[in-house]
């Protein structure tokens, strides 16, 4: 053979040895475990995960959002709920590859739960062996920020009432090695730059400072994407995850945004 032919042959074998873009991986499948601040809108609740899956993913990707109002990290598993988590990756693994993100934490630290902050770390290094026995992904998330404010400093500054639930959520990432995107900075961040009247318009009514309306699903849902995005980065390469530019640059300069 010529050397041009042996060198097409060898190219030829080689696109045979390796897959095309055509054959990437499988789109990621998201299933939101949590309380309220993830649950889908309702009188009695609603947080970021519906914004997430209805405007953060693309080519493919989907998700389900299971999270519970009023739910802890036991009563998440009591009441079935985490079994239905289990349930819905493993019907997933054959067309998706399936992602579980974990958020507690406003529930949790009530004092009628009785859960303490070393159980509450145990329960969710729990939750994150399991969703890796199932072969799942899992990623931590810090507890969404209230939107309650203190003047003492003449500024309005978000109160940190979930400060020992985000640091021991990221304890139990670190323990489990596995991924964890600290929502409570960044939501805390944002509500800070933007002040408490533009924060209350996220309110899912007047006077609820906990539970986000269907514009504050999407704003916080998108920040949730863009952390997302820093730890699993493929998935943006990939096109599955994008989070809208004039959002994430809203966020990034601390600019109040309404969708």
């Amino acid at each position: 053979m010529k050397v041009t032919e042996v060198l097409l042959a060898s190219l030829a074998s080689c696109a045979a040895a390796y897959p095309s873009r055509a054959q990437s991986p499988k789109p990621p499948f998201f299933v939101l475990a949590g309380d309220s601040t993830t649950a889908v809108q309702s009188a009695g609740g609603g947080g970021w995960g519906d914004g997430f899956l209805n405007t953060t993913l693309f080519n493919g990707a989907s998700g389900r959002n299971l999270g519970h109002n009023g739910a802890t990290t036991v009563s998440f598993r009591t009441g079935g709920d985490w079994a239905e988590v289990l349930a819905t990756v493993k019907k997933s693994k054959d067309a998706y590859r399936p992602f579980v993100t974990i958020q507690f934490g406003h529930n949790d630290q009530k004092p009628a739960a009785n859960i303490s902050l070393s159980q509450y770390t145990k329960n969710l290094e729990g939750l994150v062996k399991e969703v890796l026995d199932a072969g799942a992904t899992p990623i931590l998330v810090t507890p969404l920020s209230r939107r309650g404010y203190e003047t003492s400093s003449g500024t309005p500054r978000i109160v940190q009432n979930l400060a020992n639930e985000t640091a021991a959520t990221i304890q139990a990432a670190h323990s489990m090695d596995v991924k964890v995107i600290d929502l409570n900075k960044a939501s805390t961040d944002y509500l800070n730059a933007i002040g408490p009247d533009n924060a209350y318009t996220y309110n899912l009514n007047p006077t609820d400072y906990t539970h986000l309306n269907g514009p504050g699903s999407v704003v916080f849902g998108g920040i949730v994407a863009d952390l997302i995005i820093q730890v699993e980065s493929d998935l943006a390469k990939d096109g599955y995850l994008k989070v809208d530019k004039t959002l994430k640059k809203d966020v990034n300069e601390g600019v109040y945004y309404w969708s």
